[in-house]
């Protein structure tokens, strides 16, 4: 059985999703590496405590993915939440959580997985900053117009129709008034 733990614990550590497992008392019975790099959370202190005061994720008192794969007897897939760091940090992550059964079908606990969402948060972040009213480039008259009026537009809760030939620049406009107006 030993050297069953251990391949097992050399494949989970290879694998960049966090992997760790709970008894029906909500106690961490294992852990993976990626637990500890995307949690900051040592797996040597996470061993044996509830899985709420290890991870502190947003879900833990409300609609924790764990409760409800155990109470359904489904997997939940894919859940966007965070955790909180021992740092306070908020880290993005993706939850996957289903029921372990012993081999008389019997529920022991559960397995939860989790993947860092933080560069997938930062490029989409990113994204939203790139759009401007500096990224529309004009030397029309009407044009400065329009770029002297959004920001005033953007500031009323108005529904505002944008209308041109393909490739002029609408959707920049528009998403030039979101980024005023947020």
């Amino acid at each position: 059985m030993v050297k069953a733990d251990a391949s097992r614990d050399v494949i989970l550590d290879s694998v960049a999703d966090g992997v760790f497992t709970v008894d029906r008392q909500w106690r961490i019975t294992s852990s993976d590496r990626a637990v500890e790099k995307i949690t900051g959370v040592p797996r040597d202190q996470a061993i044996g405590r509830q899985c709420c005061d290890v991870f502190r994720a947003s879900i833990c008192e409300s609609d924790c993915a764990l409760k409800r794969a155990l109470k359904t007897g489904r997997p939940v897939v894919n859940k966007a939440v965070f955790v909180i760091d021992p740092n306070g940090r908020r880290i993005p992550i993706s939850v996957s959580a289903a029921p372990l059964k012993d081999a008389g079908g019997k529920v022991i606990g559960g397995v939860e997985t989790f993947r860092d969402l933080s560069l997938v948060e930062e490029l989409r972040r990113a994204v939203r900053r790139r759009h401007t009213l500096q990224d529309i480039v004009s030397k029309s008259n009407a044009m400065q117009k329009i770029f002297e009026i959004l920001p005033i537009i953007a500031e009323s809760d108005a529904t505002v129709l944008i209308e041109g030939k393909s490739g002029t620049g609408k959707e920049l406009a528009a998403r030039a008034k979101e980024r005023t107006h947020v």
